[in-house]
């Protein structure tokens, strides 16, 4: 059975194309999802996290408040990194538990790894097959201004922190131009799905 890593930039569509695949059938495994439950109230990397930022990261129920941390990280690369240190390799362990417990089930047409930074982190050992969502970069900016409630300058630093797309997609087995309507996007879905199926048999 195939592990196929969906990645692609901020505001990209990797969910929208995830779901798709996911309505067919797939199993989606969300590394942003994974991200939130390593750093739940109580966990090892949550204590780590306060001793390094301070306690006024902590939302009043002791959650972490990601919104605060995320104002802080994305503005300083150095500060990034040191998060990056705690949360990554705690993700890495629990997708790889995850994916490889998928593999062994017989009832599953696809894996898919949901990671915005699968490249990033070296994450692509974890796959077989990568696909990187594409997206034009002013359809970029617009919809995560529109979806995040961002400034355009607020936008384009999430922007700018990450890898170029082009150098995803240089690297990526399938490609999805998620730049034009919804319709047009899942159309390339419904081509690529029958072939994700069929390499993985």
């Amino acid at each position: 059975m195939l592990i196929l890593g969906v990645t692609g930039n901020i505001a990209s569509g990797k969910s929208t194309v995830s779901k798709e695949l996911a309505r067919r059938g797939a199993v989606v495994v969300d590394a942003d999802q994974l991200a939130r439950e390593v750093v739940a109230s109580g966990t090892s990397a949550l204590k780590k996290i306060v001793e390094m930022f301070g306690s006024e990261i902590l939302q009043n129920d002791g959650h972490l408040d990601r919104d605060r941390l995320g104002q802080m990280v994305f503005a300083d690369v150095k500060v990034r990194a040191a998060l990056d240190s705690i949360v990554h390799p705690e993700i890495a362990k629990k997708s790889i538990e995850r994916l490889q417990g998928l593999k062994k089930r017989t009832d599953i047409p696809l894996i898919v790894y949901e990671a915005p930074l699968l490249f990033e982190v070296g994450a692509e050992t974890r796959v077989d097959k990568v696909l990187v969502v594409k997206i034009d970069a002013d359809e970029q900016l617009k919809r995560l201004m529109a979806r995040d409630g961002l400034s355009k300058v607020g936008a384009q630093q999430r922007m700018a922190a990450q890898m170029p797309q082009q150098k995803k997609i240089a690297r990526a087995d399938f490609v999805v131009d998620n730049s034009g309507p919804v319709a047009e996007t899942l159309q390339q879905v419904d081509i690529l799905w029958s072939e994700l199926v069929s390499e993985g048999r």
